[in-house]
């Protein structure tokens, strides 16, 4: 019998997700993706927070070309909509998803980690979007997700030239938030999670779907949903809860609990 494709694993409210393709640097195939998709439903109804990563030699080293090379124009076009349907699943899910990041994290892998809410690399992971020396273009969410993390400028340099980032350029570039020692970038990933598991329900909703919203909107239209989602969430019972154990000094001050 076959291995899965994708594995789940939770441990208290963390769900680790494992990409599982090691021998073809977990390759996005279709089938693939489709487990992808399956996991991450399951991880968003079991836990609070979502570990992504790759099992074997890197994070993913991108689309399955095998399988592009014969499709046709409406072929390539359906099969980039569904890509985005499952990182829209990731991105505007209710669960943070942290994508922990070695070796390769290549075209549609990156695009998969822009998916992710927060991005944390080992020393050994490196960057790319090889698309423009192959003749291809991005088809994941790149043009808009990627582009927003890097910049438009930088994302052309690297579709052109074919240049890769490294771990510390990454975080540099803000494509990162967390560069750690070699193999230690699930560890720290999973610690995050443990963290934001614990947060507040009503704050998790509006860091991950107000937040992403108000960058796109006017400045006064983005100040006024802020307004409504402080409201919403600071008047819930357990903000009131938590705001008391600070006052009565039951709970650590920022940067103590580090």
């Amino acid at each position: 019998m076959s291995e899965p494709l994708v594995t789940v694993a939770r441990e208290g409210a963390v769900a680790t997700i494992a990409l599982n393709r090691p021998a073809k640097r977990n390759a996005i195939s279709d089938a693939l993706l489709a487990a992808l998709e399956d996991a991450v439903v399951q991880a968003q109804r079991e836990a609070r927070a979502i570990v992504i990563h790759g099992n074997g030699p890197c994070f993913s080293a991108g689309l399955d070309l095998s399988e592009h090379k014969a499709r046709s124009a409406e072929e390539v076009f359906r099969h980039s909509r569904g890509w985005h349907r499952v990182f829209r699943r990731i991105r505007e899910g209710d669960v943070p998803a942290i994508a922990a990041i070695h070796g390769a994290c290549v075209g549609g892998g990156l695009e998969l980690a822009a998916a992710c809410h927060i991005r944390v690399a080992d020393s050994t992971a490196f960057f790319a979007l090889p698309e423009g020396t192959r003749g291809i273009f991005v088809g994941g969410g790149a043009s808009v997700h990627v582009a927003r993390l890097l910049g438009a400028a930088r994302m052309t340099d690297m579709m052109l030239t074919g240049r890769a980032l490294d771990a510390a350029a990454a975080e540099r570039a803000g494509l990162v938030t967390y560069v750690e020692p070699e193999g230690g970038a699930v560890a720290k990933a999973r610690e995050l999670a443990a963290k934001v598991a614990q947060a507040a329900p009503l704050t998790v909703l509006g860091v991950l779907q107000a937040l992403p919203r108000i960058q796109d909107m006017a400045e006064a239209d983005g100040l006024f949903v802020e307004s409504l989602v402080a409201a919403l969430a600071q008047t819930g019972p357990e903000a009131q809860a938590r705001l008391a154990a600070f006052l009565e000094k039951r709970a650590p001050k920022a940067g103590e609990d580090r």
